[in-house]
């Protein structure tokens, strides 16, 4: 393998997979990338079994070939270089590295050893539009569950419901729905949230369409020049349409902005309390007020001028309501609950293709 790569190119692609490289149990080749000459281009790749990521950038091909070297030796290395043109030379499992002041060799291990994710063969295609999925993912991940005891909660549901193309994720505690697109396609997915953590870093200064295959097993993503392969999570995702209300009778719309801040506010006064705070709807005073209470230190009321239809209290995790307004993009928000032991949904007053589900506390 004989090749010239500029600085600039090959940073940014080791940057972009070297994340996912780790040296997970009894495999240390997964803490390597994979260099490999695909056509005229360098292909480096890293997996971790779960998930794949493979950047492409052009390259002055002089002679082919593959080899897997040390993922956070060749970052490191090659950020630290000046900008220009790099040479790579393979020679006997050793990549000697050149620039005009620079020269280095870096021990590979054969490209053979290293895994390969199963193709997807006769998959669906689906295209989205890459800001569109970006903005959906950034406003559903915050849902998604930690707790690899419940894996099914650990993921984000991509799926189609009456024409419309949905991105789902929930812990149980709270849920978060963003409705796409419309779509003739019929689309059932369950995605880990990690994986797509990945994939929203590659979606960052991406702009035109991301082209998604996928089966039963696996899903691809091809973004420009970087492809993602995940696995899909076994099992059923809960119905989770039956835990949103249709109606309500408790309701205030006010400003996202006083919001967050009587939530901050409360929150300092919440913590020991697991952040408990006790949310109250005044319709006489047309207000939104929130109380917190700690022991030691005090407690505190905080209030926002609203618009409230009916009075009621509730009583929420001061974190899940913050995760919750911050997702949400208008200026002015609607709360809204049946009971205090009633889930409540927190949208946007214009938007209304996002809803966030938060289940209270018992007060």
């Amino acid at each position: 393998m004989k090749l010239h790569v500029t600085q600039e190119n090959l940073q940014k692609a080791l940057n972009s997979v070297s994340r996912v490289a780790t040296g997970r149990g009894t495999l240390p080749i997964l803490s390597n990338v994979l260099l490999k000459i695909v056509g005229n281009r360098l292909s480096i790749a890293a997996t971790n079994l779960d998930i794949a990521i493979t950047h492409f950038i052009g390259a002055k091909v002089e002679a082919e070939g593959s080899i897997t070297v040390p993922a956070r030796l060749m970052q490191d290395f090659i950020s630290s270089l000046p900008s220009g043109v790099i040479d790579l030379d393979l020679q006997d499992n050793k990549l000697h590295i050149r620039t005009e002041k620079y020269e280095s060799t870096i021990n590979g291990v054969s490209a053979e050893e290293y895994p390969v994710m199963p193709a997807i063969t006769n998959g669906k295609e689906l295209s989205i539009d890459a800001k569109v999925l970006k903005n959906g993912l950034q406003q559903v991940l915050v849902a998604a569950s930690v707790d690899e005891s419940r894996p099914v909660l650990t993921g984000v549901y991509i799926h189609t419901h009456e024409g419309k193309l949905f991105l789902v994720a929930t812990d149980s505690y709270r849920l978060a729905e963003k409705e796409l697109n419309k779509t003739q396609e019929d689309v059932s997915m369950l995605l880990p949230a990690s994986a797509l953590q990945d994939l929203l870093r590659v979606l960052s200064d991406a702009d035109g369409t991301v082209d998604i295959i996928h089966d039963d097993q696996q899903a691809l993503f091809r973004v420009a020049d970087v492809e993602l392969v995940t696995r899909q999570i076994d099992g059923k995702y809960p119905d989770y349409r039956k835990l949103i209300p249709s109606k309500f009778e408790l309701q205030a719309t006010l400003s996202k902005a006083e919001f967050i801040n009587i939530t901050k506010v409360s929150s300092l006064f919440a913590r020991e309390s697991a952040g408990s705070i006790t949310i109250h709807l005044d319709e006489k005073e047309q207000q939104v007020s929130i109380r917190s209470i700690a022991s030691q230190l005090g407690e505190n009321v905080a209030s926002a001028t609203a618009k409230v239809e009916a009075e009621g209290t509730i009583t929420l995790n001061s974190r899940y309501v913050l995760d919750a307004l911050q997702c949400l993009q208008g200026e002015e928000v609607v709360f809204s609950f049946n009971g205090k032991l009633d889930p409540c949904v927190i949208k946007d007053t214009k938007n209304k293709d996002y809803i966030h589900v938060i289940m209270p506390l018992k007060s």
